[in-house]
């Protein structure tokens, strides 16, 4: 397929309303595209928040029937979740419309501007942002396209995971799960941490290994951890605490919802919560150091960040216990949500929704390991019924066998199945300088049940 995203003019897309196409959708409805398209969520009644916004910035909506697929149409573009029996799919192959794949029109997009990209299993959505911030705020005026949406740019009335800047310069997430990552070949590209999560830890490394090979500038890594410290490439652009990286954190702490530390001994002050935080930092900072911008920029930009949609996002303070939303999904990512709340509360109650059957029976080994690890004496981790979006898929897997690992190795844990019940347990044990934190992924409803759980404290 073209590497040219100025061969078609109308751009259709097949499950708009996703968080990956949505973005792409929105930049190029931003740089003068014709874009539709369509969600099985959509309807004309009832129309979702983001089917609101898209009309707002003239991008056409359609329920998921093909009825969307105009004769000027001239691309239709799936993701990997669109089979070739969706009629919308069947359709344009009736019709000889061209299709193209998510990952191709990303590829595309960044070929046609100085791309930014951002790699790892954790904290690629995070780091995106702060790097769009700090670029913004020193007068760069990037482009965006990323997997969450930024709090700011969803203050302006935006869906916030995508904009469109007056520069060269295009900061995106690179995404490993489904292999789309090498399609890229950006002129900057960082790697954040590589853990096992959605493919074997080899495949995992092959892949993060041809995004270096494919980066035509400046590559950095995550010097603290090491599989992504293997595929160093000039330590003097790394990161991390250990001596002999480019931009070196140290003194961290954290006091309520802000974390200090310093950088390369320029004091830094972000409010958000956890030492992944520091890290997801020094990533952004190091990124925007090789274009230019100095440590003292970045340090002042840092102090008015503010933060991303369900990256522990407080909900609300009621009656002294604090509900945070966090979109952790894989062991490492639950466990440091964990870690950052103990430094909020007396106890942290950590509710877990697991993304699927699939992922549970992938991770349930290391996720029992890691928040055994990260709980303390009087945490409690807390797991329901596994979130179920559809299709064909073996379910012979009950996430009790997460909870059950946890209290061998001697910490608290449950499997209450039901969020109703959840709700009741959450309601009736917590009390003052308690964190209730609620972790998931893909179900587009756990905002909403992190605002009920808040709106049922007493």
């Amino acid at each position: 397929m073209t590497r040219n995203i100025d061969t078609f003019q109308h751009y259709f897309f097949v499950g708009i309303a996703g968080t990956g196409m949505s973005a792409i959708a929105q930049y190029l409805c931003g740089i003068g595209k014709k874009v539709s398209g369509s969600d099985r969520l959509f309807n004309e009644e009832n129309k979702m928040l983001i089917q609101q916004q898209f009309e707002e910035i003239g991008i056409e909506c359609f329920f998921q029937d093909a009825s969307g697929i105009a004769s000027d149409v001239d691309v239709v573009v799936v993701s990997t979740a669109i089979e070739a029996t969706n009629i919308e799919y069947q359709t344009a192959t009736e019709r000889n419309i061209p299709i193209l794949k998510r990952s191709e029109l990303l590829a595309s997009i960044s070929e046609s501007k100085r791309t930014i990209a951002v790699g790892g299993t954790s904290g690629k959505s995070t780091t995106t942002s702060m790097i769009f911030h700090i670029l913004q705020e020193s007068g760069y005026s990037p482009s965006l396209m990323t997997g969450a949406g930024l709090t700011a740019l969803q203050k302006k009335g935006l869906p916030g995971n995508a904009f469109v800047g007056k520069s060269e310069w295009l900061v995106i997430e690179s995404d490993e799960s489904d292999g789309s990552i090498v399609n890229y070949l950006p002129e900057i590209s960082v790697v954040l941490n590589i853990d096992r999560d959605h493919k074997e830890f080899d495949e995992l490394m092959s892949l993060f290994s041809t995004f270096r090979d494919n980066t035509h500038g400046r590559f950095i890594v995550n010097a603290d951890h090491a599989a992504s410290a293997s595929l160093s490439l000039d330590k003097s652009f790394d990161f991390g605490i250990e001596q002999g990286v480019g931009f070196q954190g140290s003194n961290f702490s954290q006091n309520g919802f802000e974390i200090q530390f310093s950088i390369n001994e320029v004091p830094f002050s972000v409010p958000m919560i956890g030492k992944h935080n520091m890290e997801n930092t020094l990533a952004a900072v190091a990124v925007c150091s090789s274009i230019g911008v100095g440590l003292e920029d970045a340090s002042k930009a840092m102090q008015n960040y503010e933060g991303i949609y369900r990256r522990t996002q407080l909900v609300g303070i009621k009656r002294g216990i604090c509900v945070i939303d966090d979109f952790a999904h894989n062991p490492s990512e639950v466990a440091a949500a964990i870690r950052a709340c103990q430094e909020v509360g007396k106890r942290v109650f950590a509710w877990f929704q697991p993304h699927g059957f699939g992922p549970l029976r992938f991770m349930h080994e290391e996720l029992g390991e890691l928040v055994s690890e990260s709980l303390r004496e009087n945490d409690i981790f807390l797991v329901s019924d596994v979130y179920y979006a559809g299709g064909t898929v073996d379910k012979n897997i009950s996430p009790s066998i997460v909870s059950d690992a946890i209290i061998a190795n001697r910490k608290n844990a449950l499997f209450i199945p039901s969020r109703n019940e959840m709700m009741s347990y959450l309601i009736s044990h917590t009390k003052q300088c308690d964190v209730i934190l609620l972790m998931g992924a893909r179900d587009t409803t756990l905002s909403d049940f992190a605002l009920e759980v808040f709106s049922s404290i007493p």
